[in-house]
């Protein structure tokens, strides 16, 4: 019996459609990026979400364990705790996304500039090699020691102590692509440098760059949470997951919701960051994608 072509294309798996085998490909960005662009969400339309005033003060309510009215319980304060989470999703991804983007801008200027010309090189990666011997946390508490709690002195700490591993991931990419046939070709002819490293190393750099963006704004998020958990970070009105989870440390035994559900949500976020990272860098690298 004949079948009408329209039968055919009826009869066709669904699982054949692109999405769905993207979706097979890598399902670790599908996984990360959808629980990011939930976190994000989240923040976005806080104020609809049956929040109240995050800072509103109640002592009369203090101490409420999670029910039907107070969703996450309340702090000693007696302020809502769901409401504070909500809101300091706003406060983490500002300083992880903020990060990221400084932290690759300066990184990848500072090392493409390195990497190309020799004798900047010599001078820059010692500065480089100096910061990275000393832990990123203890140069974000130094820095922040110098100036007052502020949510862009927390930024700017942060990214002082992120540009040298983009810098120097950068420098190893361009010292390779500097070798190459076409480089080489380029500089014989006589381009001038600004425009090779525009035209032909730049593109060249950005999968790796943009893999490492990904940990550089989930190792922002902690790094932030552990200066506001010590108080060195954004200051106390400002509430953000470290500073929640910092005031209920002294009640943990009395009340430890108030530390678990915002470290349930920049574990979450972090998680989906890195999710998000390590499909961006089995899509991205060719010599894993040949091996697939």
């Amino acid at each position: 019996m004949a079948v009408a072509p329209t039968d055919l294309v009826l009869a066709a798996p669904l699982s054949r459609g692109p999405l769905v085998a993207y979706v097979r490909r890598h399902p670790t960005i599908v996984i990360g990026g959808g629980l990011l662009l939930a976190v994000m969400a989240v923040a976005a339309l806080a104020p609809l979400l049956g929040t109240v005033d995050p800072q509103a003060l109640a002592p009369a309510k203090r101490l409420k364990w999670p029910s039907a009215e107070y969703w996450f319980g309340t702090d000693m304060f007696g302020r809502d705790v769901y409401s504070r989470t909500v809101y300091g999703a706003r406060v983490s991804l500002a300083v992880g996304l903020s990060v990221a983007l400084l932290a690759i801008g300066l990184g990848t200027a500072i090392g493409l500039v390195s990497g190309f010309h020799r004798w900047v090189d010599a001078i820059v990666m010692r500065v480089m090699d100096g910061l990275m011997s000393i832990p990123a946390i203890l140069i974000a508490i130094a820095l922040m020691a110098l100036n007052r709690a502020s949510l862009k002195n927390v930024i700017f700490a942060i990214t002082v102590a992120e540009v040298p591993r983009v810098t120097r991931l950068v420098r190893s990419v361009v010292l390779t692509l500097r070798e190459q046939p076409y480089v080489e070709a380029a500089i014989a002819t006589g381009t001038v440098g600004a425009k090779i490293l525009w035209r032909h190393i730049l593109p060249n750099t950005m999968a790796p760059v943009l893999v490492q963006g990904t940990f550089i704004a989930a190792s922002a998020m902690i790094t932030e949470a552990i200066l506001s958990f010590i108080g060195a970070g954004t200051p106390p009105t400002i509430p953000s997951w470290g500073n929640i989870m910092a005031e209920g440390r002294s009640l943990f035994q009395l009340a430890y919701y108030i530390v678990l559900f915002p470290g349930i949500m920049l574990s979450v976020t972090v998680l989906a960051i890195n999710l998000l990272g390590d499909g961006l860098r089995d899509a991205l690298d060719p010599r894993l994608a040949r091996r697939l």
